[in-house]
């Protein structure tokens, strides 16, 4: 787990390289590009956005001081990912000057393949890691709500169509603001 730590990047280098992704898929021919395009768009604009305005709760910065966790945190994740865009900008200003916070690409090397999600290589996974980068935890890749609405999608498609799962689930992380995440992640430590 040292060499993943050590490879890793802050979350300023990650939303740095989701901005120059847009660039380098600005002039996007194929329609996968494109679509790419506007996945890390989105993307960018959610982390800028949540960027501005997150704030951690005083009340979960005391719970995090009383647990004495001296730990890492590590993430898995990409640029394009939706549900990414929502938590790793939480989970990195959170824990930001507390618990240091670094960014592993799920696609860039073998990591993803310890922590699968039903056997799919689904992100962000959040993985704590002690101060001798050992793994005594991991969380992700969405919060309870958010794993919830996806049941709901993949009980009945034709009734909660993805269009309407996505926006639920949009609606649901910016109207709860980051606590049932960090809540989530504190539980475990």
């Amino acid at each position: 787990m040292e060499q993943y730590w050590n490879n890793a990047i802050s979350y300023e280098t990650y939303f740095k390289d989701s901005e120059n992704k847009i660039q380098e898929l600005a002039s996007a021919i194929s329609e996968e590009e494109k679509e790419q395009y506007n996945y890390y768009n989105l993307g960018v604009t959610r982390m800028a956005r949540l960027n501005k305005t997150y704030k951690p709760q005083e009340e979960l910065l005391e719970v995090l001081k009383s647990k004495n966790f001296n730990g890492k945190i590590l993430i898995i994740a990409e640029g394009w990912c939706g549900d990414a865009s929502m938590i790793v900008p939480v989970v990195a200003h959170f824990f930001k000057g507390h618990n240091e916070v670094r960014i592993n690409y799920r696609d860039q090397n073998d990591l993803i393949d310890q922590f699968l999600t039903n056997g799919g290589k689904s992100i962000p996974i959040v993985i704590l890691l002690d101060e001798d980068n050992n793994v005594f935890h991991r969380w992700g890749p969405r919060p309870q709500q958010g794993i919830e609405l996806l049941n709901k999608y993949k009980a009945n498609p034709e009734e909660y169509t993805k269009d309407q799962f996505h926006n639920d689930l949009q609606v649901y992380y910016s109207k709860n603001k980051g606590q049932d995440i960090i809540e989530e992640i504190l539980d475990l430590i």
